[in-house]
Order: C-alpha cells, then sequence, then structure tokens
C-alpha cells in the first residue's frame, strides 16, 4: 500500500497548527490511519535539534541552520514518515522541505542549487501529495505569534526577511500548483478546515 503525505507550510502565526489539528481530528473520527509529526522534530534527534534551532540567545549562520533542518528531515522521513507511507496511513506533517525554500532559500539567500541538492540526499526525492499553504501578511502574522509568548529565534527576524520567506512560499506554489492549496489565512477557522478536507478527501479518493 502506498499512504498520503500532507504537509502544512506558511509563515509566522498563519494558524498552521490549529488547522493541522482539524484535519487529523477529522481523519481521526473518520477511522482513517495516520501519523502526525512535525519539522523540525518527530524523533529523538529532531527535538534536539528543533530545541537548538527556535533557541533565542543563539545566532546562527545560514547554512549551519539549513544543514541542522536537513539533519532532522533525513532522520524524520527515514524514521517516521517513510514508514508510516509504506504502512499505507495519512503522513500529516508540520513544515517540511518547502520551509527551507522559503525561510534559508528566499529569506536568507542560499543558492537554490545548494538547497536543491542537499533536500533530495536528505529526502530521498520525497516530495509531498499535497502541500497546504496558509498565506498571511506578515505584519498580521507576527502580531499573532507575539500574543502567544516570548518569540522565537525565526520570530525574532525582521519584517524584511519575513516578506520574503512569505513571496518565496507564494513562489514555491506558483510553480507546482497541482501540489499546493493556497488559502488566505484570514479567513475564518471553519472555511479554511472545509477546503482543506475538500482537498485532502479527493487525494485520499485517489488512492481508495
Amino acid at each position: 500500500m502506498t499512504g498520503v503525505f500532507i504537509t502544512f507550510e506558511g509563515p509566522e502565526g498563519a494558524g498552521k497548527s490549529t488547522q493541522l489539528a482539524r484535519l487529523v481530528q477529522r481523519l481521526t473520527a473518520d477511522g482513517v490511519a495516520h501519523t502526525v509529526t512535525r519539522e523540525p522534530g518527530g524523533t529523538e534527534l529532531g527535538t534536539r535539534v528543533r530545541d537548538v534551532l527556535l533557541d533565542p540567545q543563539l545566532t546562527i549562520d545560514p547554512l549551519p541552520e539549513f544543514l541542522l533542518y536537513s539533519a532532522s528531515r533525513a532522520q524524520l522521513v527515514a524514521n517516521v514518515i517513510r514508514p508510516a507511507l509504506g504502512r499505507g496511513e495519512v503522513v500529516v506533517c508540520d513544515r517540511y522541505a518547502d520551509s527551507s525554500l522559503a525561510y534559508q532559500g528566499a529569506g536568507r539567500g542560499l543558492e537554490a542549487a545548494l538547497l536543491d541538492t542537499i533536500t533530495r540526499a536528505a529526502t530521498g526525492g520525497l516530495t509531498p501529495d499535497l502541500t497546504v499553504l496558509l498565506d498571511l501578511d506578515p505584519v498580521v502574522g507576527l502580531e499573532r505569534a507575539a500574543r502567544r509568548g516570548q518569540p522565537d529565534r525565526l520570530e525574532q527576524a525582521d519584517l524584511i526577511f519575513h516578506r520574503r520567506v512569505r513571496q518565496g512560499f507564494l513562489e514555491l506554489a506558483h510553480r507546482t500548483p497541482g501540489r499546493f492549496l493556497v488559502l488566505d489565512a484570514t479567513q475564518d477557522q471553519e472555511t479554511i478546515h472545509a477546503a482543506i478536507w475538500a482537498a485532502v478527501h479527493a487525494r485520499l479518493a485517489t488512492t481508495a
């Protein structure tokens, strides 16, 4: 059996975690076997890397930042994502390789060729079947994120950086429209969830 790989992407404060949780609740209610994970994280290594990457007290240069994300990603793909897909499950992941292309590529300015080469090595070329991109003006997103409490290292970056990240996500969606579902994150939660479920249900129907 072959599972379905679904990722959630978006700038800070876009509501990814909320919508991911709603999708997982729907999958559970419908009896769909699934695995939920996140980047960075999802494994013991990934969790430790996450603590480093989001530590607001640290300064990390763009290249080592990307390599740390890639190390976590490689472990997650090998130990969690591929095994779950092999079992025929739906894998729902909070962020994946598109985040590196947006944050370390568009945001930090690392070369696309470098990002692509290392990402292929880390993932073995595994790409999502569906990527939900919750799009939001970074001014609004950072205000939302600030209300959650102490900002992490990425949330502390300046507005220009976050605008580049948003544009990076939108350019990725433009290049691969068949994979991306782009949604306005200012819509009410029920409207967003309904659109996500319709897209997920369509993907599940093709694999049934």
